[in-house]
């Protein structure tokens, strides 16, 4: 911080320091006390500079992030960044009723839950035989909406006719909002790796300038002069959906240069299954700690998707021993074997099977 030193104590004795000296300015003194409120407002706004500070540079000097929300987005806007927005699910929508009754573009449609998803229709139609199958819509963005089949059975507003709502098949492409950490990843990309030409760097930006794309790997010269691959995970660090490929693919079409053959793919899981005998406090059992170890183990193998990194077998293990209730581990093996698993390129490491006995 800049202005640490910057206390109401320091602030009002450099007042009473200023001030004429054949006054009174001891304790207790008016010249004192009316200098008191002043510092103490005076010392929140140093303290309010401090944090103008921060929120005007992405990065502090030890490399961490500063800029957070809209001040980060207004940095990255310097250079023509912008937040990749939340997209919605979308799929279709099943209602049996009567005969005739006809159903509207917009009619919302939710989850049967504490929290429900919320959906809108966004075709219409009349029901005849006894059904219809209308195209639907999540009606906020993000990964909430790409719920299971069946999940969607309640309908909201006055429409007589209707008996029942369900989704035949899931509701998927709900993608969310960018984070603020994969803005900053892609706004220090463009800083840091200047894109020009159409070189790697560039195929790699366009990648990440899609909806739905955690990270990119480019490939140049592939198969030979003239083509690129770029192989593509999703916001979740796992192989995106087809739909998100197709996107990307799309897109660097529109933008690369002339002559180019350009492949776009996603990632190809590489499973990782872990197995282990665990040694147990009183009144936990393996059931009862694997759902922890499972989320750890799979926020570890986000943190280095694309990384060129192997899963190291003494990570898996340090996730193990952290879990409350854990007192040790036996004949703990990755995928079999009691060593470090390389990545293939092309590949991304996703949480397998978790076996704890």
């Amino acid at each position: 911080m800049a202005y640490e030193n910057q206390t109401k104590e320091a602030i009002h004795q450099r007042m009473l320091d200023a001030s004429r000296s054949d006054i009174d300015k001891r304790e207790g003194s008016v010249t004192y006390d009316l200098l008191g409120p002043a510092a103490i407002e005076l010392e929140m706004v140093y303290s309010e500079l401090d944090a103008v500070l921060d929120k005007g540079f992405v990065l502090k000097l030890d490399g961490t992030q500063s800029a957070y929300g809209e001040y980060l987005e207004r940095r990255a806007a310097e250079f023509g960044i912008t937040r990749k927005p939340a997209v919605k699910a979308v799929g279709s929508v099943t209602f049996t009723g009567t005969d005739g009754t006809y159903i509207p573009v917009g009619l919302e449609l939710s989850t049967q839950e504490e929290n429900p998803v919320y959906f809108v229709t966004t075709s219409d139609g009349t029901i005849t035989n006894g059904t219809l199958t209308l195209a639907a819509q999540a009606k906020e963005g993000g990964v909430a909406g790409n719920v299971p089949a069946g999940k969607i059975v309640l309908t909201s507003g006055n429409i007589t006719g209707i008996t029942s709502v369900t989704n035949p098949q899931p509701f998927d492409g709900g993608i969310d909002a960018e984070s603020d950490e994969d803005l900053l990843g892609r706004y220090l990309d463009r800083v840091r790796k200047p894109a020009t030409s159409g070189n790697a760097a560039a195929y790699r930006q366009w990648a990440l300038e899609r909806p739905g794309v955690g990270d990119a790997k480019v490939y140049p010269l592939w198969n030979g002069n003239g083509t690129v691959k770029v192989v593509i995970i999703d916001s979740e660090r796992t192989p995106p959906p087809q739909t998100v490929i197709d996107d990307v693919a799309a897109y660097i079409e529109s933008v690369r240069p002339i002559g180019a053959t350009v492949t776009v793919e996603g990632a190809v899981e590489l499973p990782i299954n872990v197995s282990a005998t665990l040694t147990l406090k009183s009144g936990y059992t393996a059931a009862g700690v694997k759902p922890t170890i499972e989320t750890r183990i799979v926020e570890y193998l986000k943190s280095i998707a694309f990384k060129d990194e192997p899963v190291r077998l003494s990570r898996i293990a340090n996730i193990i021993l952290d879990t409350e209730g854990v007192i040790d581990y036996a004949s703990l093996t990755i995928n079999g074997g009691t060593g470090n698993i390389v990545v293939p390129d092309g590949q991304v490491a996703v949480k397998g099977t978790v076996t704890l006995t």
